[in-house]
């Protein structure tokens, strides 16, 4: 530790400290424009200048550490001053610097209400210019369907720049020219490739990036803001959900260390416009070959009048990606009043099962665990498709030049250089016999861990392969006291969840596929669009989009997104984290929960709860830890053991990834222009540099 003496007051801090974070560690406030704390640091903006007692002139506080400054001549402790009048005059003439080329475009930006010039123009600029020169202006660049470019605001401040090279590892944005000319620009004006992009609109202190979908849709006070949860993937990002009446307007990052930092998915940041197009606003009932507008009794009525004429045993339920822990109870708790075992909530065929443990299914040394590993094994898994956030986090880490990455799985960019084993699990199986040199590098690290992903989960041999994972988690050190390396990394938002419930089949039951092939008369689906359904079945889809399932149904009941409920949901990792409502469901359409439970009365199984606080006290007593809202409690380790003793024989064709496409991979999404716009332009991208 060092002491330094910041506006009169000593304190002490790590020397590794800058100056901009010792001050601010003794309550002084430092204004800036390039500094930020998860990127280099550029010092080129002169925002943060303080005076340091002994320095012939300000000194930029975020580009020097404590440890460097000199003490006084009898060891006095370093003096730095926040707010003497050089460092006011300093500052000031900085602001009328960046002031000269920036245009008056405050009434027309979109950054206008939330943008870091403006707030700090009025607190360290001053009040006129000296500045009567004509300012310069530059041209506007393409850098893809969702970040509009206004580059006469830019001010160079290069987060942009810094952001997608250190952070989201593509060098396509970059600073050309010198002085007046230079520019931050894509090189080749071409739409930039990565999944994160939609970050650099955060971080941009001034209009010059903006979002694309949004411009000129609304100013920031107009909004109600929401603090939610991420449905996009199994991440489970913290977001702000701002919503202008019933419409969301803007899905923005929330801080959140332990799972997504502060950024989101560009996927998460511009579903908005898919939560109000395609929307399912009303119960509809199939009649000779068609949909038809139907009332709440007519619909609950065809399905009472089909479920009793088949028996509660014939009728099975479907749960999709996109559901909460409270409408997947109260599913499965009308499913048991019916007498039904076939129920699943696995439409992908992954082959994973609570009866083999908590710890075989989810990301045990959790999303931030990636931060002290030393080598990491992938499996079966795309993580920059399936999650980028948590893909974000392993460049992090690698970064550091203290991990080792292997890949097994079909190759891919992950933004990061991996030892490329194989594609299949017969490379698995050499890892774990050690004839794969990789074995050495896992062995010999101190916290090795296995990112075993839905690929390598939904073949049919997928529980073979999680036995011969977890096998070569044990042998190779990633499962011992003190650290459980096994990570399972999921796809879908409500699957850990559903198999926390046990919403898989019970004695005697089919699975997804089995009811899905018609293996039963009638089928309660919850949502799930990614399965196909055989003609034969009566189906009751609960939903919110005219999507696949829609499409199948022969009745409709209009259901709530996630940004229209309150809720729970479970993330990979087994962190229980909360939904709020920030609008209401268009039309007719209610909570799944509560359509589950007036069914119910219809059916004659009456489920026992009437409110939201009902269902939740009912579902704290059958499953506590779902109501441990933000904790990550370690599953058992110990119950691994004998998902490695199941073996069996597995296939020899190579892993395929989970999603084939990004951005279109749940109805939300793919009811969204903006995704299917980026899906296009990807999918393109592909083809020319195969070509």
């Amino acid at each position: 530790m060092a002491k330094v003496i910041v506006d009169g007051q000593e304190i002490e801090v790590p020397a590794e400290y800058t100056l901009m974070q010792a001050c601010e560690a003794a309550g002084a406030e430092i204004p800036r424009f390039c500094y930020h704390e998860r990127l280099s640091i550029a010092g080129n903006c002169r925002m943060c200048l303080v005076e340091v007692k002994g320095s012939p002139k300000p000194v930029a506080s975020c580009a020097q550490n404590v440890r460097d400054l000199r003490p006084g001549p009898n060891g006095e402790a370093p003096v730095i001053n926040t707010k003497t009048p050089l460092v006011k005059k300093a500052r000031e003439g900085v602001m009328e610097f960046l002031l000269i080329n920036h245009p008056l475009d405050c009434p027309i930006c979109d950054q206008g209400g939330e943008c870091d010039l403006q707030d700090q123009a009025m607190a360290y600029g001053v009040d006129q210019s000296r500045y009567h020169e004509n300012k310069r202006a530059v041209e506007d660049k393409y850098i893809g369907p969702l970040v509009k470019t206004v580059m006469t605001r830019c001010i160079h401040c290069t987060r942009c720049v810094r952001f997608t090279t250190e952070v989201a590892g593509i060098s396509e944005l970059g600073l050309i020219g010198r002085g007046e000319d230079a520019e931050i620009t894509t090189y080749l004006e071409q739409a930039m490739s990565s999944e994160l992009q939609g970050n650099v609109v955060d971080l941009c202190p001034v209009g010059a990036l903006t979002s694309k979908p949004f411009a000129f849709n609304a100013r920031p006070w107009e909004l109600l803001k929401t603090e939610s949860t991420d449905m996009m993937d199994a991440v489970g990002s913290a977001i702000r959900v701002d919503a202008r009446g019933r419409e969301v307007m803007r899905v923005l990052p929330r801080l959140n260390e332990a799972v997504n930092e502060e950024w989101i998915s560009d996927k998460t940041r511009h579903v908005a416009d898919g939560l109000r197009s395609q929307r399912l606003d009303q119960p509809y009932v199939r009649e000779n070959g068609r949909l038809r507008p139907a009332t709440w009794g007519e619909a609950f009525a065809a399905i009472a009048a089909k479920v009793k004429a088949v028996g509660g045993v014939k009728t099975g339920a479907l749960v999709g990606d996109l559901a909460t822990l409270e409408e997947m109870y109260a599913l499965k708790a009308l499913m048991a009043a019916l007498g039904s075992p076939h129920v699943d909530a696995r439409q992908d065929g992954t082959k994973l099962d609570p009866s083999l443990g908590r710890a075989s299914y989810i990301f045990n040394p959790g999303i931030a665990g990636i931060e002290d590993a030393d080598a990491i094994l992938i499996v079966g898994s795309n993580p920059r498709r399936e999650a980028p956030v948590l893909n974000a986090r392993i460049r992090k880490r690698w970064r550091t030049g203290q991990v080792k990455i292997g890949f097994i799985g079909e190759v891919a960019d992950l933004t990061y250089k991996v030892d490329y084993l194989g594609a299949g699990p017969e490379t698995l199986a050499e890892v774990v016999s050690g004839k794969n040199s990789f074995a050495d590098v896992m062995s010999k690290a101190a916290k090795p861990m296995i990112i075993l992903g839905q690929g390598a989960l939904t073949r049919p041999d997928g529980r073979e392969v999680l036995s011969m994972a977890v096998h070569a988690a044990t042998a190779l050190g990633a499962v011992k006291d003190g650290w459980n390396g096994f990570a399972v990394l999921h796809t879908a938002a409500s699957r850990v969840g559903a198999l926390d419930l046990g919403l898989v089949p019970g004695e005697g039951g089919l699975d997804a596929a089995g009811i899905a092939g018609g293996g039963v008369d009638v089928i309660f689906n919850l949502g799930a669009d990614e399965i196909e359904i055989a003609a034969r079945p009566f189906v009751v889809y609960v939903g919110t989009h005219g999507d696949r399932g829609a499409h199948r149904a022969d009745v409709i009941l209009p259901g709530a997104t996630y940004t229209e409920k309150a809720g729970l949901t479970v993330n990979t990792e087994g962190r229980v984290q909360v939904l709020n409502r920030a609008g209401f469901a268009p039309g007719d359409a209610r909570e799944d929960w509560a359509i589950l439970r007036a069914l119910s009365d219809q059916l004659g199984v009456k489920l026992p709860f009437d409110s939201l606080g009902e269902l939740r006290a009912a579902l704290g007593r059958d499953l506590p830890g779902a109501l441990r809202v933000g904790s990550l409690a370690a599953a058992d380790a110990g119950q691994l053991s004998k998902v490695a003793a199941l073996g069996g024989a597995v296939a020899a064709q190579p892993f395929k990834p989970a999603i084939a496409d990004f951005y279109l991979t749940n109805p939300i999404a793919r009811a969204s222009a903006t995704l299917a716009e980026c899906s296009a332009l990807a999918h393109g991208a592909m083809r020319t540099a195969a070509e």
